[in-house]
């Protein structure tokens, strides 16, 4: 990929050790773009990093998920400053923060931003030729009633 994105790092405190795995395996990748990322989950990708090799990546930490980070991501979605987001969510245990979750996927999907949410998805979306690709310009979300004339 040749195009820099900005790509949302955001992992669940039970989800953070396969994000940290996931990060230093596409370590390469993703130095190569701007990272925007949940507190702690930033800081565990910025110390993986440096331990890999890799320590000029451009990481910029918000406030922790429950802090209001995930509400500072979902508002970088609305003002199109995120090309890509990778939320590994951890699903088999409440969070206090529930609501900003919600409202960060559901601002990816409204704004047509990729989101990942497994590391399968999120490496297919990393690897996609689509980034550079200048003849593809994803369509725009139709909110309108399907009409079955």
């Amino acid at each position: 990929m040749h195009k820099q994105l900005t790509i949302a790092l955001v992992a669940h405190d039970h989800r953070k050790a396969d994000m940290v795995e996931w990060a230093i395996f596409n370590a390469t990748e993703l130095a190569k773009h701007k990272l925007v990322c949940t507190g702690t989950t930033g800081g565990l990708i910025r110390e993986a990093f440096i331990k890999k090799g890799v320590p000029n990546a451009d990481i910029t930490c918000m406030n922790s998920g429950p802090m209001g980070g995930d509400a500072e991501i979902a508002a970088l979605v609305v003002r199109n400053k995120i090309d890509l987001a990778i939320f590994l969510i951890d699903d088999l245990n409440p969070q206090p923060h529930e609501a900003d979750i919600q409202m960060l996927l559901r601002q990816c999907r409204v704004h047509n931003v990729p989101i990942a949410c497994n590391r399968y998805s999120a490496d297919l979306m990393m690897t996609s030729t689509l980034w550079d690709d200048p003849e593809y310009i994803p369509s725009e979300p139709r909110y309108i009633k399907f009409d079955r004339k």
